[in-house]
């Protein structure tokens, strides 16, 4: 398998990004030849169905069937999510239902292709797949890999065969499709400047500060004095005495007396909220009047604002290239599933308040 495919499966198979999409739900079913009642589960389960239907079959896609059964058990997440958000209504329900049946034949049509071109996937490639999504996730073991499925409610043999089907499903994409896609130059470089936010790195600030602690169980005389004590070193440092030097001097910060309360560089976010509204505030060299936090009171000067860099676009050229090229097969692939499935047999069932 190329590189780039490998990437693609990592990308696909995220193992902490969880099994969202119906390709990679796990769904412990009977097989789809099987039409026994008993499968279906009882009325109970589907409260939105008849007590009396049994499973039946909603579909055939050339010479393979798909069940009633097989589209409620990869309809039930799809639901449950949406129900989260909105109470559905039968028609929503419905709906549901029909786009998961569409996934569905389009995934049999798949499935047909491959082993109609007979591709295969060596157990070597799967080794390579699984042991990339422990990288891309930080798993440190293969124990605590199957440790991290287990708690999603899949075996590793499941994810094994997710896995197997999801680069089988890759390499038919990369005969069919993404040798056809070709990302250029001009298009890279539109995508870069049209997302130039998105490869500037944020501003960045350098300041110091003199702290003055109380803690939360400070009483009201204690508070009092320290304000006082800080009213007082604010008044030397304004008027120009060395910050630094007040910080080693009065600064309760155990560190102010090595580092004359350096912060050093950081962003937006990284710091408390009280103390980023006051440095955002401040322009290079101006001192803050006395901050309040729970702690204490904090006398802050900024020294530096540091404009973000954009990175330059040949940096950022591979991830750009990767990005249209993978838009593109999507695009490309859902053209070639509609042309494949005028081509088939597909056989869709009207039944009259199961779908």
């Amino acid at each position: 398998m190329n590189q780039r495919t490998l990437a693609i499966v990592t990308i696909s198979l995220l193992l902490l990004g969880g099994c969202a999409g119906t390709d990679t739900a796990v769904t412990k079913q009977p097989p789809e030849t099987t039409l026994k009642a008993d499968n279906l589960g009882s009325s109970a389960d589907r409260p939105d169905k008849p007590k009396n239907i049994t499973n039946a079959i909603v579909a055939v896609v050339n010479d393979d069937i798909i069940t009633l059964y097989n589209v409620n058990r990869e309809a039930e997440s799809a639901l449950a999510e949406a129900e989260k958000k909105t109470v559905l209504t039968d028609t929503a329900k419905s709906r549901i239902r029909r786009m998961v049946l569409d996934h569905l034949v389009e995934k049999k049509l798949t499935d047909q292709k491959i082993k109609e071109l007979n591709i295969k996937v060596s157990e070597e490639e799967i080794r390579q797949a699984i042991d990339d999504v422990r990288k891309q996730n930080k798993i440190p073991s293969q124990e605590a890999l199957v440790a991290a499925l287990a708690a999603q409610g899949l075996s590793f043999d499941q994810y094994r065969t997710q896995l197997r089907e999801q680069i089988e499903k890759l390499k038919l994409v990369s005969m069919e499709v993404r040798a056809k896609v070709h990302v250029g130059e001009a298009e890279m470089r539109d995508y870069y400047t049209a997302n130039l936010p998105k490869y500037t790195e944020e501003e960045s600030f350098r300041a110091r500060h003199i702290f003055f602690k109380t803690g939360e169980k400070a009483t009201s005389e204690e508070i009092l004095r320290a304000k006082v004590t800080a009213t007082a070193v604010l008044a030397d440092a304004k008027a120009g005495k060395d910050f630094a030097e007040l910080a080693k001097k009065f600064s309760e910060d155990p560190a102010a007396r090595k580092d004359g309360g350096n912060l050093g560089s950081f962003k937006k976010g990284d710091m408390q909220p009280d103390l980023e509204k006051a440095i955002l505030s401040l322009k290079p060299g101006e001192i803050s009047d006395l901050v309040s936090t729970p702690i204490g009171f904090h006398i802050i000067k900024l020294e530096a604002r540091v404009p973000g860099a954009t990175k330059p676009f040949e940096s950022v050229k591979g991830d750009i290239e990767e990005i249209i090229y993978r838009k593109k097969s999507e695009e490309r692939f859902s053209l070639w599933a509609k042309e494949l499935r005028s081509k088939a047999s597909v056989e869709i069932k009207e039944l009259d308040g199961l779908l």
